[in-house]
């Protein structure tokens, strides 16, 4: 991390109410958490942005408005504005491949066919710290959902408490 610079914290998920929820929106759903109740989000560049204090750092919270499939367009508009460097950069997004109530944190690496992490790479590179909220797959429950529907799909009242453990214990 450059420490004269802000960190850019992005929580992947699409926008609208009937997204709200889904496994898809995991990323916006632990940004919600960190930035706590009662705050106004701020519309720029492609997305809604906080900008806070988190352990003595200057931070911003975002979550694009692009869709996931081209949040890259909003990371990238962010991180040039604001002159973040891609150390600097923190993505939270769902990933299918991990199971339900587990968390991956690592630097780079592909994409694990995840659009909005395709979507980003092209727009800034891939080597950026990325956190990995595990939504498990169709196949772990034996589900003959296809995985995009199951992304798209909402929790359940369990599975929502465990991704709300999670997302409380994400930092």
């Amino acid at each position: 991390m450059q420490d004269n610079k802000p960190i850019l914290i992005v929580g992947l998920g699409n926008p609208g109410n009937e997204y709200e929820n889904t496994r898809h929106n995991v990323g916006f759903m632990a940004v919600d958490k960190i930035a706590g109740d009662g705050v106004i989000w701020k519309s720029e560049k492609k997305a809604l942005t906080l900008h806070c204090e988190m352990n003595g750092k200057k931070t911003i919270l975002a979550k694009p408005q692009t869709f996931m499939n081209n949040s890259g367009e909003a990371v990238s508009a962010l991180m040039k504005f604001y002159k973040i460097p891609l150390e600097n950069l923190i993505v939270i997004h769902d990933d299918m491949d991990i199971k339900l109530g587990q968390k991956k944190e690592k630097i780079g690496g592909g994409s694990a066919g995840h659009n909005g992490i395709k979507s980003i790479d092209n727009f800034v590179g891939s080597e950026y710290k990325r956190i990995r909220i595990g939504i498990g797959h169709p196949r772990d429950v034996n589900s003959p959902i296809n995985p995009s529907d199951w992304v798209l799909g909402k929790f359940s009242g369990d599975e929502q408490e465990i991704i709300n453990n999670i997302i409380y214990n994400i930092f």
